[in-house]
């Protein structure tokens, strides 16, 4: 069977499981809606386990072939879309982790979702939420990466707001859709300009004009012309910015959390927010031939790894931590991206995947435990009661703080120094905001799991006496992803990162004089050396003295939080007021657009279409035929007076003529 056809049977297998959970739910019952998306998914993870060996062993060429043609216009509209393959290193990479990711939420779900009465809908939601993600992961053009772009978008919503029966839940699908509508105004104006520029939606195509691009202009207000490339990969990021919830479109993510944890796990951890990195580093041909878009997003990237990590530090729902936590990590991954250290930042997208869902996934866990309650506050005590899901969720904090040699600490770290030595405009404010977010990661992490699993329990006694370990259909999850969260970084340090040529070379692209990650090479000789040299480096510093203030603050004078809330209100108030960016929205943006909209609909609507147009079409005919009733009084004189008249005046007109 040739590459291609596993990669369509690889893509398709989650949407035949979605349709048959959906439609034949009554049929097929609950068992039979898990296991036919169980298997789905799980058939299309071997694949991609098969096809990523079949491409990274070179025993297969890189595959890229168009399906079928969508549209064509003809002469007329000389454009052809496709729907395609790319199947590279790159998306091998996608491939292997949203199936993997999204295998374990499927299994993890059977445990969490059981008394839910929307099981098998719920099931037929998130395999056709993998469909979408392996489409736009699959895809060698834009249209097609457009499509499971908004896939993914329609199906969070639908996932989102599972709950339907919750106010929260609804606004929060709704908040997470309008956001990245937002955000895909410019994505499709980057695509439109794409389409303009070079005449087709083709990566090959597109990235083989990228240098001619570079050196074209445009005019977007008199007397400032812009690069048409910088223009183009602006706009294609701002699609990015809401996708990947960077700053100031991050508003969407943590309301995000009103949906089922294992949405949270799915969609947070290695999935749709992780669809603009991909992009980024899709992309990159266009990218490294504009120093402007790449400074832009350093420093958005470098400003969402920094603040929104400070915002974790004052939250009291687990999973929302674990949200703010995800939003500084995304933010890393773009600060690699700015840097053109597109492995590093590819291969933090890998690692983030496995501890990000564990630590969403023990989150659950512990939900389960206190039966669906979320606040840290009534928490405490919890690890010995729940010893599986406490040494899980240990692991997954460790990774998550970069402690060697755990998985976040390869990619992390790397990320950190690639800032430091990078020469792009905004990268020495993008390391200062990634140095400092290490010791604030460790504070948010290690205080949520204090909080959560240490000191003495604040709940009740009735619940504290029902608390017990979550069934097993739920642990083995938390298992098998503690796994690569301690060794996937260790395995794969030197030949994502440093190995010539590394597993991506051949998926990105980076001009020489950016290349940051060959520099970082002449240091580093092994991962067992990176691991033991790290203890000279500030960031594991920072990092213990992160854990050290937790440790202080929540177990050995757990009066501190308290204290230093009231020392500092306006900062503590500012931080639970999340910057202001909500009420910015609410009380500024929101009303100015619903204003806007009050307008057209009242002057467009009302006035102009119905009133003028529709009802004064009508009531100029009615004018006229008014008048023109007139003429018919049923008199020969007057009708004979309008026949000399008429007569007169063609007589006039052919003697004039």
């Amino acid at each position: 069977m040739s590459i291609q056809q596993l990669s369509l049977l690889l893509v398709l297998a989650p949407l035949l499981g979605s349709i048959i959970a959906g439609f034949f739910r009554h049929q097929i019952g609950r068992a039979g809606a898990h296991t036919v998306t169980i298997a789905g998914v799980a058939f299309s993870f071997v694949l991609s386990l098969y096809v990523a060996y079949m491409i990274l062993s070179g025993s297969t060429e890189v595959l890229n072939a168009d399906l079928y043609t969508w549209a064509s216009g003809g002469q007329l509209f000389p454009y052809s879309f496709h729907i395609g393959f790319l199947i590279d290193p790159l998306t091998c990479l996608m491939l292997v982790v949203v199936t993997f990711v999204s295998l374990l939420v499927h299994i993890y779900s059977i445990g969490y979702m059981v008394d839910d009465d929307g099981y098998q809908r719920f099931f037929s939601y998130i395999s056709l939420f993998t469909f979408m993600m392996l489409m736009l992961v699959t895809a060698n053009n834009f249209l097609q990466l457009f499509f499971g772009w908004e896939g993914v978008g329609l199906v969070s919503y639908l996932l989102i707001s599972f709950w339907y029966q919750r106010e929260s839940a609804i606004e929060g699908g709704l908040k997470a859709f309008l956001v990245n509508r937002v955000g895909d105004f410019g994505f499709v104006l980057g695509i439109g300009m794409v389409l303009a520029y070079t005449g087709s939606l083709d990566y090959e195509t597109v990235f083989k004009s990228a240098t001619a691009l570079s050196h074209e202009t445009i005019q977007l207000y008199s007397g400032h012309s812009w690069s048409v490339l910088t223009v183009i990969c602006i706009l294609l990021f701002i699609g990015a910015m809401a996708k990947s919830a960077q700053v100031p479109l991050h508003v969407w993510l943590p309301e995000s959390m009103e949906g089922p944890t294992p949405i949270s796990a799915l969609i947070h951890a290695a999935t749709m927010v992780t669809a603009g990195v991909f992009m980024v580093a899709r992309i990159s041909p266009m990218m490294e031939y504009s120093p402007v878009a790449l400074s832009f997003i350093v420093v958005i990237g470098a400003t969402g790894a920094l603040f929104t990590g400070i915002l974790a530090l004052v939250m009291n729902d687990i999973k929302r931590v674990v949200a703010y936590s995800t939003l500084s990590q995304l933010g890393y991954m773009m600060v690699a991206m700015g840097v053109s250290a597109y492995s590093a930042g590819m291969f933090h997208l890998l690692t983030h995947a496995c501890f990000k869902a564990l630590l969403f996934l023990g989150a659950g866990s512990v939900i389960i435990g206190m039966h669906h309650e979320q606040d840290m506050r009534k928490m405490g005590g919890l690890w010995n009661k729940m010893p599986i899901t406490y040494i899980t969720f240990v692991i997954g904090s460790l990774a998550l703080c970069a402690v060697p040699p755990f998985a976040g600490f390869y990619s992390k770290d790397t990320i950190i120094e690639a800032a430091k030595v990078a020469d792009i405009p905004g990268s020495a404010y993008a390391y200062f905001c990634v140095l400092l977010g290490a010791m604030v990661t460790a504070m948010y992490t290690f205080r949520s799991l204090f909080m959560t699993f240490h000191g003495k329990p604040r709940m009740d006694k009735h619940t504290l006496s029902h608390v017990h370990e979550s069934p097993w259909v739920v642990l083995i999850p938390l298992i098998i992803l503690a796994i690569p969260s301690v060794i996937i970084g260790y395995i794969l340090y030197m030949p994502m990162l440093y190995n010539s040529p590394t597993l991506l070379a051949s998926s990105l692209f980076v001009l020489p004089e950016h290349n940051v990650l060959a520099e970082l090479a002449h240091e580093v000789s092994s991962p067992l050396h990176s691991a033991l040299e790290s203890v000279t480096t500030p960031t594991f510093w920072l990092t213990i003295a992160g854990i050290a203030v937790a440790w202080i603050s929540y177990i050995a004078i757990p009066s501190i939080p308290a204290f230093m809330a009231r020392k500092f209100s306006w900062i503590y108030r500012l931080l639970l007021n999340k910057y202001g960016f909500d009420a910015l929205n609410d009380r500024v943006i929101v009303p100015f657009f619903k204003g806007l909209g009050r307008f057209f609909y009242r002057f467009g609507d009302q006035k102009l279409i119905d009133g003028f147009f529709v009802n004064g079409t009508g009531r100029t005919i009615r004018w006229f035929a008014n008048k023109g009733r007139l003429l018919q009084s049923g008199y020969i004189y007057n009708y004979a007076t309008v026949m000399v008249i008429g007569l007169f005046g063609f007589l006039c007109w052919l003697l004039l003529a």
